[in-house]
């Protein structure tokens, strides 16, 4: 495991998505993984904010992805496999949306699509230490996502 960050509330969640967010460049595939309620959408409601998304982020839940327009003509694809047992036509989908370089990735719920995401991905474990604070294992598996890490505070 690499970095650790501790967010003390919804707040600092969505802030700390923020951060990020003015980060990335594009290509960037961040996965999100906690238990329902960790906060993982509030996080990337503060990623989107962060890369100038205008709407609102709502979770994917049910579409199992949504697509946004950014700044810097980057778009954030979210997608949730949690209703997905088997993820069929979306690894297509999947595929060629985290291979353009426009596109930054955030996959909520991966299990059923691990053996096709791209092993550089910045993997983010969300862990609830009581009703309000979290706790983020950051954990990179290649170049560039090491080198988002590194810049992550």
């Amino acid at each position: 495991m690499g970095k650790m960050i501790e967010v003390k509330n919804e707040k600092d969640m969505q802030s700390f998505g923020e951060r990020v967010g003015r980060l990335l460049r594009g290509g960037e595939i961040i996965e999100l993984v906690g238990d329902v309620g960790a906060g993982k959408t509030t996080f990337v409601r503060g990623l989107a904010a962060g890369m100038g998304v205008n709407e609102t982020v709502q979770s994917p839940s049910f579409t199992v992805s949504r697509l946004y327009d950014a700044m810097n003509e980057l778009q954030l694809v979210h997608y949730d496999f949690y209703r997905l047992s088997d993820p069929g036509i979306m690894v297509n989908e999947l595929v060629e949306t985290v291979t353009r370089a426009t596109n930054v990735t955030v996959i909520e719920w991966s299990d059923t699509i691990k053996s096709i995401l791209p092993r550089d991905r910045l993997t983010m474990t969300i862990s609830s230490l009581d009703d309000n604070s979290r706790s983020i294992g950051l954990h990179s598996g290649g170049a560039a996502s090491k080198s988002l890490e590194e810049q992550i505070q």
